[in-house]
């Protein structure tokens, strides 16, 4: 029997664009639950790069780290400008009747 080659899949891989960090986080924040949300902020900080969006958001690195690990809660201000740098932002919408 031949042995299958495989590769290890890593999400950090394919967060290359708004559009792909947007359908993820979307995904991710339709699961309503926060630490889920959170942690998937800290996969696209993580995909464009830890020390740069550090610097963008004038926090250090191990803040940035510790804020996205799905470990602790953010403040909220600290998500906005996250998002607002990665190129994303959020959207409410009222809830449809079939989710009341």
């Amino acid at each position: 029997m031949k042995k299958l080659k495989t590769t290890k899949w890593d999400i950090l891989d394919y967060l290359d664009n708004e559009k792909a960090i947007a359908a993820y986080l979307s995904a991710a924040i339709a699961e309503n639950n926060l630490p889920t949300f959170i942690t998937a902020i800290g996969d696209v900080v993580r995909a464009r790069g830890v020390n740069d969006m550090a610097k963008k958001m004038k926090v250090g690195r191990e803040s940035l780290y510790k804020s996205f690990s799905g470990k602790t809660k953010p403040n909220f201000e600290t998500v906005i400008k996250a998002l607002d740098i990665l190129g994303v932002k959020i959207n409410v919408l009222p809830k449809t009747k079939s989710c009341r």
